[in-house]
């Protein structure tokens, strides 16, 4: 009889043991008996606990999901300034703790196949819009609505492009750079926004002169 309070870590465990096996086998080859060899289990629990590996899987990119939100929502309640605010979603995004070799290597792989999985389809399309809401609130206050949209597109696909490059192994892709670009990024497309916007669209000027300090 399983001891009480051993399902959240067994759960944890076998979620561990899946980004520890799509990082060093491929998804392709992470099959039930390498989680299970990988969590020091037996395959079988896989089933007692998630009911098969799709389900697994969808456990897992959900847990590196919330991983990343309750990092973000920590970085937000710090963030005085919308120009912060842009910053704390970014920060959190390339820091070394999200961006490591075996959360890159699960998140590419469970991304890729969400084109064919609805439930990770589902959870693909949670991050895309939370991602795109986080940036778009603040730079909305910083720029016209329709260049904040843009802008927030544009971070959301650096964003997505780096942690790619990072997980295919580029070696030039690290945090702290990669970091530094996409605020550079950020703050040349709010100075162009501003620069283009007629004066009567520009959001007040207190709003607009907010910086990251």
């Amino acid at each position: 009889m399983p001891k009480v309070g051993m399902q959240p870590i067994r759960r944890q465990q076998l979620i561990d043991a899946t980004i520890s096996s799509i990082h060093r086998h491929g998804f392709q080859e992470t099959t039930v008996q390498r989680i299970g060899a990988e969590a020091g289990l037996s395959p079988g629990i896989i089933h007692h606990y998630f009911g098969g590996k799709e389900a697994l899987l969808e456990a897992t990119m959900r847990w590196l999901l919330e991983e990343l939100r309750l990092d973000l929502k920590q970085r937000l309640e710090g963030a005085a300034s919308p120009r912060q605010r842009v910053d704390a979603v970014l920060s959190a995004n390339f820091d070394p703790v999200q961006f490591r070799p075996d959360v890159l290597a699960a998140w590419l792989s469970l991304w890729s196949q969400a084109s064919y999985t609805p439930p990770l389809a589902r959870l693909r399309n949670i991050y895309t819009r939370r991602a795109l809401s986080n940036l778009a609130a603040p730079l909305g206050r910083l720029v016209p609505r329709d260049a904040a949209r843009h802008i927030a597109i544009t971070l959301v696909a650096l964003i997505d492009g780096f942690w790619l490059r990072a997980a295919l192994g580029d070696a030039d892709i690290k945090p702290d750079l990669v970091l530094e670009l996409a605020r550079r990024t950020a703050d040349l497309a709010i100075a162009d926004a501003l620069a283009a916007a007629p004066a009567a669209t520009k959001p007040t000027p207190h709003a607009a002169e907010e910086g990251r300090d």
